[in-house]
């Protein structure tokens, strides 16, 4: 699975087709309207191009990453590996091709207030593309 931003100038790989993606409701997933789907930045995930990354004034455990031209939001690294070695890393699926996702459903992440996974509700991508 591939995804890039608009200009192209950025892109990122997806080893694996994803059997869900995730909405989170945080403060900044919220803002950014993406739709991330789960990895390893070098292993299962790869991505190309340069990008300009967003960490939280406060020392934030992700930075998000942008084409510096068009200013699409593709991924976000962990800024600590994990135990692993490894960087959880997520690419926003938004980014790729709406068939091949359109009907992977959806689960809900509260990462405003309780750090819970939420029931699903029946919708899938094809119902937040508009």
């Amino acid at each position: 699975m591939r995804g890039t931003c608009h200009c192209t100038r950025v892109s990122w790989t997806l080893d694996t087709t994803p059997k869900s993606v995730t909405a989170c409701n945080c403060t900044i997933c919220r803002r950014y309207g993406a739709l991330w789907a789960y990895g390893h930045i070098g292993h299962d995930i790869h991505t190309v191009g340069d990008t300009t990354a967003y960490r939280r004034a406060d020392g934030g455990a992700l930075d998000f990453h942008f084409c510096p031209s068009c200013g699409c939001l593709t991924h976000y690294v962990a800024t600590r590996p994990g135990d692993d070695g490894r960087h959880w890393t997520a690419v926003n699926l938004r980014m790729s091709e709406p068939g091949p996702i359109s009907r992977l459903p959806i689960d809900h992440f509260d990462g405003l207030e309780s750090f819970d996974d939420l029931p699903r509700d029946g919708r899938c991508v094809a119902d937040m593309w508009f």
